[in-house]
């Protein structure tokens, strides 16, 4: 399974970083699912200033099994440049396509939100709710193939989702427990394999 983290110029590093390196744990499961950081330039600088080379460019979209759209400073330019979103053929009906943040807004802007509520940051609200799209007070949430998370550290319920579809619950849960703090490993597992939806009490 592959799956693209779109990272554009002026992106938050906890999105994309937090994603891929958690959906990559897999691979140490023995689970054949790897992400890469998919950009539209073969390399794009961060919102604080980390410069990061592209592993896949943007058309590596079209055929990842997944495609998680990261968020930053410059989402509202990434939704205004058509030329842009003509490389972002995304496809739900053969694709689980998520987003984070102000990810949402280019979900919005290519009509994969239609009819469908969804989650967002604090900031970027307002600019969603304008496009029509409700804006649930929550930090995840996932509906047939569209998923979309809210807050930086929401990244974690999207990565879980991301591997509960493709490497199955186990290995979502083992790359949770691997970065879950120490002492509240348990505790922070279960929040998070339950808000994505699973019921925990089978899994262990």
């Amino acid at each position: 399974m592959q799956i693209a983290v779109v990272t554009f110029d002026g992106f938050n590093e906890l999105d994309s970083f937090i994603a891929s390196g958690l959906i990559n744990r897999a691979r140490m499961q023995g689970q054949d699912v790897t992400a890469y950081i998919t950009s539209p330039t073969p390399t794009v600088t961060s919102m604080n200033g980390v410069e990061v080379t592209s592993q896949r460019p943007l058309e590596f979209v079209s055929e990842a099994d997944v495609v998680l759209l990261g968020s930053g400073i410059k989402t509202r330019d990434v939704v205004a440049d058509d030329t842009l979103l003509e490389r972002l053929p995304l496809d739900p009906s053969r694709q689980l396509i998520g987003s984070q943040c102000s990810g949402a807004l280019v979900l919005a802007r290519l009509g994969l939100l239609a009819g469908r509520p969804a989650c967002t940051d604090t900031i970027t609200r307002p600019w969603l709710e304008e496009r029509g799209v409700t804006v649930l007070d929550a930090p995840f949430h996932a509906e047939g193939a569209i998923a979309t998370a809210g807050g930086c550290l929401a990244s974690v319920y999207l990565a879980a989702w991301a591997l509960l579809h493709t490497a199955g619950e186990r290995a979502a849960w083992a790359a949770i427990e691997y970065a879950a703090p120490v002492g509240e490993k348990e505790e922070v597992v279960r929040r998070v394999m339950s808000t994505v939806g699973v019921r925990t009490a089978a899994l262990r």
